[in-house]
């Protein structure tokens, strides 16, 4: 199939690979323009436009899409269909109605559950016990449109956002080649009304940490703000971002150094397993505390 590809983070990379790999013919690649990133905030271009220059494949990267000449050049590309995954772009009905078969989304959640911006994050910071991708049928609605074929994949206690994303992300780009393999011959089905929630995007103002929360809510937190923007707590003055945890027997005034870094919290408490201060690379406990004196109570 001739097939226009919309993506930019490192999420969307395998469902290009799979779209090659499965003998597809990319026309174009939509991403995101190039952002200014690093020290010297030079351009720097998305994961997606890095990868499919290394393939070889065309990229386009306008600022909108809603100017008539790019609904024009959209069209020229004379695409059987759309595959959409991560894009960060809102797409004109004229953009949805170009290709033959219309544009196709790969979301990462179980429909209708987790429509929206961050569903690995939300699914995780809810205590869900699985979580999944849908191949959607891209309509004009917020992730409304009916689902081709979906496939879930549990949730642990121990999962972080980074952990999940990088195997869903394996599994959009499965799906999706499964999906266009099967076009012909798959039922869309309409998402039902029960059960909608929405993920919306996340806040920094999330992430600072309450310790008088509930261990089980603070935990979900840690994890499902890992690795960004990650949880933090106040540790002496320094902010202290902590990216994995686990809940643990104990009991104190919320904010109390049990010992190690387990912290009291307003119900149990949270041992934390991985850490990063403030202009250091994320580092396991043991060579946090090395250099890290904890004070008998954290905010």
């Amino acid at each position: 199939m001739k097939i226009v590809f919309m993506g930019t983070p490192e999420f969307s990379v395998p469902a290009l690979d799979a779209l090659i790999d499965a003998g597809h013919e990319v026309v174009a690649v939509y991403t995101q323009p190039p952002r200014p990133a690093g020290r010297g905030k030079k351009q720097r271009p998305s994961p997606v436009q890095a990868r499919a220059e290394a393939l070889g494949l065309p990229v386009r990267h306008p600022a909108s899409l809603r100017p008539q000449e790019e609904k024009d050049a959209f069209a020229a590309l004379g695409a059987d269909i759309g595959v959409v995954v991560a894009y960060g772009l809102i797409l004109p009905r004229a953009i949805l109605d170009a290709p033959t078969h219309g544009c196709l989304n790969i979301h990462a959640s179980l429909l209708p559950r987790w429509r929206g911006a961050a569903p690995i994050h939300r699914a995780i910071m809810a205590g869900d016990s699985e979580t999944g991708i849908c191949i959607m049928q891209m309509e004009a609605g917020l992730d409304t449109g009916p689902v081709l074929l979906r496939q879930a994949m549990p949730l642990t206690d121990q999962d972080t956002t980074a952990d999940v994303h990088d195997r869903l992300s394996a599994l959009g780009g499965a799906l999706i080649a499964e999906a266009l393999k099967r076009l012909a011959e798959l039922v869309p089905t309409v998402q039902p009304q029960d059960g909608v929630t929405y993920a919306d995007k996340i806040d920094k103002a999330e992430a600072r940490i309450d310790w008088t929360q509930p261990a089980v809510e603070v935990d979900r937190q840690i994890r499902g703000l890992s690795p960004f923007p990650g949880a933090w707590c106040d540790v002496d003055g320094e902010r202290v971002k902590l990216l994995r945890s686990r809940v643990v027997d104990g009991s104190g005034i919320p904010g109390s150094v049990l010992g190690g870094f387990t912290v009291a919290c307003g119900d149990g408490a949270v041992e934390i397993l991985l850490a990063q201060r403030q202009g250091k690379r994320p580092m396991a406990v043991v060579e946090v505390l090395r250099g890290l004196d904890l004070p008998d109570r954290i905010s």
